[in-house]
């Protein structure tokens, strides 16, 4: 339920604001008579929208909005006045305010302000989402039969609410998957609240995934939300799931079952109806035989599987992928766009990247424009350790001969292709095929596209 707070010095013109509010609105709404009042609240409780008051006698308005921003409490600010001040208003927005309104406004239209206030919010962080998405040099590019069968399984189960469990080797994308079934899933411009299982000290775990009350431990100054709180209708990514404690596994589940979570300090239940997301590059069969990690735990988390491609799995994906990762380093690093010379493709190409997939060919390519000092990127510029390892071994993983194939039929028909220019007659030539019609129907079978 949304949570409006109203601060105002006039209490009984509060408390009618407050009622009309839970009747019309049907939010839950909190009152505060002073400033000190209402950063106290803001503390305890989480308050989606504020209606503020600029004239209070002590700390007025501004000084709220200003204690608001340097304790970090990013909650939006709804200002009224019943002077008729509209200057001190437009001050306000300036300041950092959603808007203003009149006391005598009604109160339908105070209604539709906070509505618009908390939407405007989901929208801001949607849009900042967006773009850290779009800024990731590897948002699931590729048209390889392996990430074909790997978008066709995200659309498949992304409207679905279960929980889902990713797996893959480092640095294949898993996160990047979660995004996808996040955003083909049927809350996408609710929060997407992703946590580093691995990196939550212990003695910490509940309190940054169930949030805690103030004084509910040492240090524990104001009421925190935790990232299932703050997932909202939304969706929680748990990264590296096989990492988290015993303890902690148990109340996940506990979680899961019941869709509710209990802060710290506290004994009131609140509802979290996140859809949960796991990921890990464990083998997290091997693990519950071990009795590192839950059975029911592990059989809750898998009911929808989804395994990422190693990268080596997936070369004819590497140009594209290449492309993507030489036009993002050069823009970040403020350089004129540069391009590969034939022979860096093929060494590319022909390297395992076993070490860390996706992220192992970023951090290459990024090596590669700092070295190169011209538009062009020969093999001199090739990392060293790549150019003494360029025997390709084919993956161990259980794929069909048909898929393995189709992949190597990719592989050369791309590597034909970069030699070429991408001119088809050329490549046809190159591969000793009839004519070009005969590449272009070999390239849309294996869904090749310029």
């Amino acid at each position: 339920m949304t949570t409006v707070l109203v601060c105002d010095d006039n209490v009984p013109l509060a408390e009618q604001y407050a009622y009309d509010l839970r009747r019309l609105g049907r939010f839950d709404v909190l009152v505060a008579a002073t400033a000190e009042q209402a950063l106290d609240v803001l503390t305890r409780e989480g308050v989606d929208c504020v209606i503020l008051d600029l004239e209070m006698p002590g700390t007025d308005g501004f000084g709220v909005m200003r204690a608001m921003r340097e304790r970090g409490l990013d909650v939006p600010v709804i200002v009224y006045t019943g002077t008729g001040s509209f200057d001190r208003c437009v001050q306000a927005v300036r300041a950092g305010a959603y808007t203003f309104i009149d006391k005598d406004e009604p109160v339908e239209r105070v209604v539709r302000e906070v509505e618009n206030a908390i939407e405007r919010r989901h929208i801001l962080g949607e849009v900042a989402l967006l773009r850290r998405y779009a800024a990731d040099a590897s948002a699931l590019i590729g048209t390889s039969g392996a990430m074909r069968a790997l978008k066709d399984a995200i659309a498949r189960v992304a409207p679905i609410p279960s929980p889902v469990l990713i797996v893959g080797e480092s640095g294949s994308g898993k996160e990047l998957v979660a995004r996808d079934v996040h955003r083909l899933g049927a809350h996408p411009r609710e929060p997407f609240v992703a946590v580093n299982s691995a990196a939550l000290p212990e003695q910490l775990v509940e309190s940054e995934l169930f949030g805690h009350e103030r004084g509910a431990f040492t240090g524990a100054q104001t009421m925190r939300k935790g990232a299932f709180e703050s997932a909202g209708r939304g969706t929680l990514f748990l990264d590296e799931i096989g990492e988290l404690p015993l303890a902690a596994q148990a109340k996940l589940l506990r979680v899961l079952e019941n869709q509710q979570i209990v802060r710290l300090g506290s004994n009131r239940a609140v509802d979290v109806p996140a859809r949960v997301i796991a990921a890990t590059n464990r083998d997290l069969g091997a693990d519950v035989q071990a009795g590192r990690f839950r059975r029911d735990l592990f059989f809750r988390l898998n009911v929808h599987l989804l395994p990422v491609p190693p990268l080596r799995d997936r070369l004819s994906d590497l140009p594209e992928l290449v492309d993507r990762l030489l036009l993002v380093t050069c823009q970040r690093f403020g350089v004129r766009p540069k391009r590969l010379a034939s022979d860096v493709l093929a060494l590319l190409m022909a390297y395992e990247w076993r070490q860390n997939n996706v992220r192992e060919l970023r951090n290459a390519v990024e090596r590669m424009v700092i070295a190169s000092d011209g538009e062009l990127i020969g093999a001199e510029h090739v990392p060293a350790d790549i150019r003494d390892s360029v025997t390709y071994i084919p993956s161990g993983g259980a794929r069909s001969f048909v898929d393995r194939k189709a992949e190597s039929e990719r592989r050369i028909v791309i590597e034909a292709l970069e030699r070429n220019a991408w001119h088809i007659t050329r490549t046809a030539e190159d591969l000793q095929l009839a004519d070009h019609a005969s590449l272009l129907k070999i390239m849309r079978r294996l869904g090749i596209r310029d």
